[in-house]
């Protein structure tokens, strides 16, 4: 692998896990047995660093809603479809959900070249959802908002680990599929007639 992408995956993950304020240069040179100098020859600054992790994770993301899209039709079949998606990627990739949720938190200008990122995938997801209430398959309601708040709901239920320990729930994989089946439970009773 070459040192570019080992940078990016150790940055991430140190990223998503540990957030971006307690990650230093220094600290993942060291994790990664390297000199700070090499991180700076690929990536010039610690922020365009993070630019690259963010922008590598929406594409990952862009992927697995795109498959998840591709293996389902219309109306409810595609919203489980993407839940279960983002929980998979979650599982599978969890850095890179936390990453995301660190931008959040990070705010301008690293959310703002975020959004810029994921524009097309809101933009997609609000014209299909508009199809979907023509057509009677999904509840009127304000499908740029919808898109929003169930962009919240589920990237808080698949990246709120903490949380939920805190409150006493528990992290296998059992205990999420669970939460899985409540959160999906909880969309079909809001969104389908």
């Amino acid at each position: 692998m070459k040192t570019s992408e080992r940078i990016l995956n150790h940055a991430t993950l140190a990223f998503g896990e540990s957030g971006y304020d307690s990650t230093s240069l220094d600290d993942l040179a060291r994790a990664l047995e390297i000199r700070k100098q090499s991180i700076l020859y690929h990536y010039p600054s610690k922020e365009v660093l993070l630019e690259a992790c963010v922008q590598r994770a929406v594409i990952d993301l862009s992927t697995s809603l795109d498959n998840a899209i591709g293996k389902s039709s219309h109306g409810w079949d595609r919203i489980e479809s993407i839940v279960k998606g983002v929980f998979r990627l979650a599982n599978n990739r969890p850095e890179l959900l936390g990453l995301l949720r660190e931008v959040t938190r990070l705010g301008p200008p690293i959310l703002t070249n975020a959004v810029e990122s994921i524009r097309p995938l809101l933009k997609g997801a609000t014209d299909w959802l508009n199809e979907e209430m023509k057509a009677g398959r999904i509840r009127q309601s304000d499908p740029e908002l919808l898109v929003l708040s169930a962009y919240s709901t589920v990237m808080g239920a698949v990246t709120e680990v903490k949380l939920f320990e805190a409150i006493g729930e528990k992290s296998t994989l059992r205990d999420v599929a669970i939460r899985r089946k409540e959160l999906l439970r909880f969309l079909r009773t809001a969104l389908i007639p």
